[in-house]
């Protein structure tokens, strides 16, 4: 094993970019393909059997975190939360995928949020999670600050947007598989700079008055 900048920026002697971006690239390929089979009328448990097959198909490694996909007010839940009960996606309804998932011995872990029919309150509020998503990333691009920074300048932010953004979850490390071994905490605690290719960076969003919420993360690189 050998360290990186920091002892939790530690990567194993296979770490290499070029497979990170390899591993982000087929992440969003899958979740892309997850998307396009998730229909109206489908189980959220359905969904996700769905996507296992998907991710066999495509010739995963391994999944190294388990395939969430949720649906409705479930979109609120964190990823250590069950999904309440088993519901039906409706016509007009939002879901998330969120994957992680080895490739070339690497992790990839990425997340969008999607809408089916066309409901503007919720079509606003997956654009939203991108959109802050992008915000703190050009901020960790051109500031060159903490984690924790990220985070506070990512809760100000979502404030001026007019969105509630779930500060339990915050970010965490990725490398070769298994990063766990490496015990990098999460991003937004983090009290240095955030080096390229280490990091995911997670955006939760509630809808201040309605049932649900969105998300989105994906590799700083």
């Amino acid at each position: 094993m050998t360290t990186a900048f920091n002892p939790k920026e530690a990567v194993g002697e296979r770490y290499a970019l070029e497979s990170m971006r390899y591993a982000q690239q087929r992440t969003w390929q899958a979740i892309d393909e997850i998307a396009r089979v998730i229909k109206p009328g489908m189980l959220e448990s359905e969904a996700v059997a769905q996507g296992k097959l998907v991710l066999s198909e495509l010739g995963m490694d391994r999944i190294w975190h388990p395939l969430l996909i949720r649906f409705g007010a479930n979109t609120l839940k964190s990823f250590k939360q069950r999904s309440e009960g088993d519901p039906v996606l409706g016509e007009d309804d939002i879901f998330f995928i969120d994957m992680g998932v080895v490739w070339q011995g690497h992790e990839g872990d990425a997340g969008a949020t999607f809408t089916t029919g066309s409901d503007p309150q919720m079509r606003a509020c997956a654009a939203a999670a991108k959109t802050l998503f992008d915000q703190v990333e050009s901020f960790w691009r051109s500031e060159r600050v903490s984690g924790v920074a990220l985070y506070d300048f990512a809760r100000d932010q979502a404030q001026e947007m007019g969105w509630k953004l779930n500060l339990d979850i915050k970010g965490h490390r990725v490398s070769d598989f298994p990063h766990a071994i490496y015990r990098g905490g999460d991003l937004g605690d983090f009290a240095e700079y955030p080096n390229n290719g280490l990091w995911i960076l997670e955006i939760q969003l509630a809808h201040p008055e309605l049932p649900y919420g969105a998300f989105y993360e994906d590799l700083l690189i």
